[in-house]
C-alpha cells in the first residue's frame, strides 16, 4: 500500500493563496481575467458560471436525483474502490482527511476516515447520497475529476463554491475503457490542512487496480462481438460490420470496410485497437439504436446514413448484441432495411455555417480558435495539444477521444491514436520504405504527423488519393 500520511509537500495550491482568492473574486463578479490560477480551474470556473450557472455563495452540496440501472460492472468497481478507500482510511485518519467513492453522476456512495473530519464534512454534505458534481456544487476535486482525465486536486479558493473553501480534495476518475464515460470517482478531502504529498499517486494507482478488470471485460466484449459476427455472417450476404457501444469498428467484412474505410477482416478486440469510422451519420445511428435497445434484446432497427456528402443515403439494419443482459454493442447491415425505424438522424449543419470554437488555455487565458486555426491535436499523456497559428496550446477538452467527438464533421479525422488532423490543412503526404504515411501540415513547423496503418484507408478516402 503506499503511504498517503506524510505531508512533506504539499500539493499544488495553497489554501490560503490570495492570488488565487482574488482572481475568483474577480470572475464570480463577470471579470474573466484569472491570472495566477492554473489553468485546469479557470476552465472549470468557466464550466461553473457559463455552463452550469452554479450559484457560488451555495452553502451546502443539494441532495443527489435517483439514477438509472447501471451494468454489472460498475458494481465491480464501486467495490474495488470501496476496499481501496477502507485500507488506507486508517492512513488518512492520521492527517485528519477523509476518502470519499462516488458514482459517475457525482452522488456519494460511502466515505471513511477520521471522524471529527467527517463531521465536518456532513455540514458541507460531503456525504452519502448528497451530489459532488461540478454542475451541482462548482469546481471541486470530487466533481472536476468527472469532467477530465487524470488526478485533479482543488484546494482552497480554487473551489467555485465559497463555502468550500476551506476544504482542500483531490479526485480521479475511473472510466470506462470502451466509451471513456466515467463510472466513479475516488477522492481524498482535508479540511483546513493540504493534501498528502502522496495523495495523486496513490489516486492514481488505486484507479490503475480498479481498471484492470473493465479492461479484461473489454477484451471479452470484443471477442463476443467478433463471436456474433461471424455468426450472422453465415445466414446473411449483406456487408457486416460490429460496432462496440462507443460507435467504434470492432471488425468489417470486405464491402463494409470499403464503406467505412478500415481494413477488412481484421479483429479489434482490444478497445484501444479499435476503429473510428468517420462517418457521423453511422455514429448518431449507433447510439440511438443504444438507448432504444438497452432494455430490449429482441429489438431490431433501420434507418438511412450518408456514407458520403456525395452519395445517395445507403439503408442500414442494426441489431443489438447483449452478454450477461447487458448491450455490449451492434451489428449492422448495409443495404437492409429490416427492423423499427428509428427517428432520421439529426445532421449538423456544414461546417462552414456553424458557429464552433475550441477552447485552450495559454498564459492563465483562455484562448477561442477557429477550428480552421488547429493543423492537428496530440494527446501527450493526460493533456491535448493544439499546433495552432499561435503556436503549441493546450486544450482544454479532457482527451483525445472527446475532441475527436467534438470535431466529427468539422473535416478533422484521426489518424493515429495520439492525433487528430485538419485535412484542409495537410500539405503533403510522405510514404515511407515500409509503406507507412506520414503528414506534412500546412502550419510553418514542418512537424511529421504519422498515420498508422489502420486509419491510411480512410484518410485516403477522405482526401480522395
Amino acid at each position: 500500500m503506499r503511504d498517503v500520511s506524510r505531508l512533506a509537500e504539499p500539493m499544488s495550491a495553497d489554501l490560503g493563496d490570495g492570488t488565487v482568492l482574488a482572481a475568483w473574486e474577480r470572475f464570480v463578479q463577470g471579470d474573466d481575467r484569472v491570472s495566477g490560477v492554473r489553468p485546469l480551474v479557470a476552465v472549470s470556473w468557466h464550466r461553473c458560471r457559463e455552463r452550469y450557472q452554479v450559484d457560488p455563495h451555495l452553502a451546502k452540496a443539494p441532495v443527489a436525483v435517483a439514477q438509472p440501472a447501471h451494468p454489472p460492472e460498475h458494481d465491480v468497481v464501486f467495490a474495488e474502490l470501496g476496499f481501496r478507500a477502507a485500507s488506507v482510511a486508517h492512513e488518512v485518519d492520521g492527517v485528519g482527511g477523509v476518502v470519499t467513492v462516488t458514482d459517475a453522476s457525482g452522488r456519494v456512495l460511502a466515505e471513511w476516515g477520521d471522524q471529527a473530519t467527517l463531521a465536518k464534512a456532513y455540514d458541507s454534505h460531503l456525504a452519502p447520497w448528497f451530489c459532488w458534481s461540478e454542475s451541482a456544487a462548482g469546481t471541486n476535486g470530487l466533481g472536476t475529476a468527472l469532467e477530465v482525465h487524470g488526478p485533479v486536486p482543488i484546494s482552497g479558493p480554487e473551489h467555485w463554491c465559497q463555502a468550500f473553501h476551506h476544504w482542500g480534495c483531490a479526485g480521479i476518475a475511473v472510466r470506462d475503457v470502451v466509451t471513456r464515460e466515467p463510472i466513479a470517482v475516488l477522492g481524498i478531502c482535508c479540511w483546513r490542512n493540504r493534501l498528502p504529498a502522496s495523495a495523486a499517486s496513490w489516486l492514481a494507482h488505486a484507479v490503475t487496480m480498479a481498471q484492470y478488470p473493465l479492461k479484461r471485460r473489454a477484451r471479452d466484449s470484443g471477442a463476443e462481438l467478433v463471436a456474433a459476427y461471424t455468426r450472422a455472417r453465415r445466414h446473411s450476404g449483406a456487408p457486416l460490420a460490429a460496432l462496440d457501444a462507443a460507435g467504434r469498428v470492432v471488425i468489417a467484412d470486405e464491402p463494409a470496410g470499403a464503406l467505412l474505410g478500415v481494413p477488412a477482416a481484421t479483429p479489434a478486440v482490444d478497445p484501444t485497437l479499435r476503429w473510428n469510422p468517420g462517418l457521423p451519420d453511422l455514429i448518431a445511428a449507433s447510439r440511438q439504436a443504444t438507448g432504444q435497445a438497452a432494455h430490449d434484446p429482441a429489438w431490431v432497427g433501420a434507418t438511412q446514413i450518408l456514407a458520403h456528402p456525395c452519395d445517395e443515403p445507403t439503408s442500414i439494419s442494426i441489431r443489438p448484441v447483449f452478454s450477461s443482459g447487458h448491450l455490449i454493442g451492434n451489428l449492422v447491415s448495409f443495404g437492409a432495411g429490416d427492423g423499427a425505424r428509428l427517428p432520421p438522424v439529426e445532421r449538423a449543419a456544414p461546417p462552414a455555417e456553424r458557429p464552433r470554437r475550441l477552447v485552450a488555455v495559454h498564459d492563465n487565458r483562455m484562448t477561442l480558435l477557429r477550428p480552421q486555426e488547429v493543423s492537428f491535436a496530440e494527446s501527450r499523456g493526460n493533456d491535448v495539444w493544439l499546433r495552432t497559428d499561435q503556436g503549441c496550446l493546450r486544450a482544454a477538452c479532457a482527451s483525445l477521444d472527446k475532441l475527436d467527438g467534438e470535431l466529427t464533421g468539422a473535416g478533422f479525422l484521426r489518424v493515429h491514436r495520439r492525433y487528430v488532423v485538419n485535412l484542409g490543412r495537410v500539405r503533403e503526404v510522405e510514404r515511407g520504405p515500409k509503406g507507412e504515411l506520414s503528414l506534412v501540415m500546412d502550419d510553418g513547423t514542418k512537424e511529421m504527423v504519422p498515420v498508422s496503418r489502420r486509419n491510411a484507408a480512410a484518410l485516403r478516402r477522405a482526401l480522395g488519393i
